[in-house]
C-alpha cells in the first residue's frame, strides 16, 4: 500500500473515531476529527485544504471543548447542582460506558444523584427529590452538549468537504 493511501485511511479512521467520541465521553471527539482532517490535508500537501480552512476547523475544535464544559455546567447550574453532583455525573458517564447504551443514558443521571446525595449527606425525602431534579438537569446539560458537539462535527466535515472539492 502506498504511504499516501495509508495516511488517508488513517485520517478517515481518526474522523470516524472522533465522531464516535462526540457521544462516548472517554474519547476526545472533535480533537480526533480535527487530527484526521489535518492528516488528510497534510497527506495532500495542503493542496485541497489549505491553512486558512485548517485554522477555521481548529477554532471550531477549541470552541467544541468550551461547549462541552459550558453545556454540562449550564444544565447543572439551572437546577442548583453541587460540584459533587457534576463530578458524579462525569464519573457516572465513564462508568456507563461499560453498560452499553443504557449505561450511557443512565450513568450521568445516577452519578449526579449520587454526588448530590453525598454533598447533602442526607436521604430524606425532600433531598431525594432535589437530587433527582439535579440528576435530570445535569443529564439534559450533557445531552445538549453532545448534540452541539455532533452539530459542530458535521459542520467541520461539511467545511472540509467543501474545501476539498472546491
Amino acid at each position: 500500500m502506498e504511504p499516501t493511501t495509508l495516511y488517508y485511511v488513517l485520517a478517515v479512521l481518526l474522523v470516524v473515531i472522533g465522531i464516535a467520541g462526540t457521544i462516548l465521553p472517554a474519547l476526545p471527539g472533535l480533537p480526533l476529527v480535527f487530527a484526521g482532517m489535518l492528516l488528510a490535508a497534510w497527506a495532500g500537501d495542503f493542496q485541497q485544504v489549505g491553512v486558512p480552512m485548517l485554522v477555521v476547523l481548529g477554532l471550531l475544535t477549541v470552541f467544541s471543548l468550551a461547549v462541552d464544559f459550558w453545556a454540562t455546567a449550564l444544565g447543572a447550574r439551572r437546577v442548583g447542582a453541587s460540584k459533587l453532583a457534576i463530578i458524579g455525573a462525569m464519573v457516572g458517564t465513564v462508568a456507563g460506558l461499560f453498560f452499553g447504551p443504557i449505561g450511557l443514558l443512565m450513568g450521568p443521571f445516577a452519578g449526579a444523584i449520587g454526588g448530590e446525595l453525598i454533598h447533602r449527606r442526607s436521604l430524606q425525602k425532600q433531598d431525594l427529590g432535589q437530587a433527582a431534579k439535579i440528576g435530570i438537569g445535569t443529564w439534559f446539560g450533557i445531552l445538549f452538549g453532545t448534540v452541539l458537539k455532533l452539530a459542530l462535527a458535521f459542520t467541520m466535515l461539511g467545511l472540509f468537504a467543501l474545501a476539498w472539492w472546491l
